[in-house]
């Protein structure tokens, strides 16, 4: 494909795009009635706020929902701790509610404008921002080209290829290189996603390996962790966590499977969206198994066999409860989910085999006996099972993961380093505003 049909291409997208502008309302509001969408702050996705553009240097950051918002959150406190103002988008409002509960007002919180360009337009013309900075997978063609054309710099951090997406773009690789050519820096992830971005006709590139290494482990409420805690006792407990559709019945076939040799066995299962829960409760309740679940408040009690995790930012409570954890999108899902939490936890961890999102974090894992991939639904219960029966083999697994963990982290300072020329100017500007803009300061003459 050449360059100028790239090109042709790209202006189709654009006027499809804006002719499609004045129907998306429908979309949208049946978004709000499924609850994927805030109905008091729908506008945010047609670019329009009620909130002034702070004064100074603004940085806007995105990302897309809670994985890639806890990536970020150190560089946001970095930033923050240099005064520059941020503005941070989501897509999610799950992402929204966990920025606001972790950060509050310290900065901006925007829902993403739709990649339409009259949303994304007005998003810039209010918001202009100094420097955009995207995490992971963000590909927006609209936003890409008006961020180039604005001569905004922009750069994608943590940045990750999949297999699907890579095929894809080198499809249509004229089409690639006139997006991937505006990005200012792309800090990739490992050095195979670093190689697929230059292909597709990025520069520069450099890795910085899983951004996600470098954050904390999930927070936990102490005093509730003790709590569920008393209410399990001596309970052999495993999880399924960040499951989908298909892997809730999986989880609870293998407690049913187990439980004659483990009686006392406990099943954790956090499903990757929440709003299911109704139907997984439905589903493990009709094989005849006892389920408590966690939004409603009900306790855990000898009878319970299946913990329903259906809460928002508390991994880090059913992870604390947990000896083994499976982690989904990985049996009936493709891609798989992050395993680096579990394992810097203390937490064995087991996968399906489609984690091609996850390949390095899983190589180095399964390489240093941290994890273990299984194969379908009797393999997972055998390696719950084996695990149980061979408590030194447990503690050897978890403590190979929490050693992995941490010979991985060093991605937050790799990704200082490339940010450096583009937020050093920023952090000088913000000095010199904040200092020209103290009323304490004498008026000049």
């Amino acid at each position: 494909m050449s360059e100028k049909w790239a090109r042709t291409v790209l202006q189709v997208y654009k006027a499809a795009g804006c002719a499609a502008y004045p129907l998306i309302g429908p979309y949208i509001s049946y978004r709000v009635s499924r609850g994927k969408e805030d109905r008091s702050r729908r506008n945010e996705r047609y670019g329009r706020t009620q909130i002034a553009r702070p004064q100074g240097p603004l940085i806007w950051m995105h990302a897309a929902s809670v994985g890639e918002f806890t990536a970020i959150l150190p560089l946001v406190e970095h930033f923050l701790s240099h005064s520059i103002r941020i503005l941070l988008t989501t897509g999610t409002r799950t992402s929204a509610g966990l920025v606001a509960e972790r950060l509050g007002d310290r900065v901006i919180h925007q829902y993403v404008p739709l990649d339409l360009l009259p949303a994304v337009r007005r998003f810039l013309d209010h918001w202009q921002p100094d420097v955009a900075i995207k995490c992971e997978s963000e590909i927006w063609p609209m936003s890409i080209l008006e961020l180039g054309k604005r001569r905004i710099p922009q750069i994608l951090i943590n940045g990750r290829m999949s297999d699907r997406s890579f095929a894809k773009w080198k499809k249509h690789s004229a089409v690639a290189e006139a997006l991937f050519e505006n990005f200012a820096h792309v800090v990739a992830q490992s050095d195979a996603d670093g190689e697929r971005f230059r292909q597709l006709g990025a520069r520069p590139v450099t890795i910085s390996g899983n951004l996600k290494v470098d954050t904390d482990a999930p927070p936990v409420n102490m005093q509730e962790l003790e709590r569920l805690q008393q209410q399990i006792g001596e309970r052999k407990v495993w999880a399924a966590i960040s499951t989908h559709d298909g892997e809730e019945e999986i989880a609870a076939n293998v407690h049913t499977m187990l439980g004659t040799r483990h009686p006392d066995l406990l099943t954790v299962i956090v499903p990757r969206h929440p709003e299911r829960a109704a139907a997984i409760r439905t589903l493990i309740e009709g094989k005849g198994l006892v389920v408590a679940q966690r939004s409603r408040g009900e306790d855990i009690t000898p009878q319970t066999a299946v913990y329903l995790g259906d809460t928002i930012g508390e991994m880090g409570l059913y992870l604390r409860l947990s000896q083994i954890a499976f982690v989904g999108k990985s049996l009936t899902g493709e891609g798989g989910q992050n395993p680096l939490e579990p394992a810097m936890l203390g937490t064995a961890v087991l996968s399906g085999r489609n984690v091609q999102n996850f390949r390095e974090s899983y190589q180095r894992l399964i390489k240093n006996g941290g994890a273990k991939l299984v194969s379908d639904h009797n393999m997972l219960a055998g390696a719950v099972n084996f695990l149980f029966n061979n408590p030194d083999k447990l503690l050897a697994m978890t403590e190979a993961g929490k050693s992995t963990v941490g010979d991985m982290r060093g991605a937050l300072n790799r990704t200082l380093i490339a940010l450096e020329p583009f937020i050093q100017p920023l952090v000088v500007k913000t000095q010199l505003f904040n200092a020209f803009s103290d009323p304490a300061l004498p008026e000049m003459k």
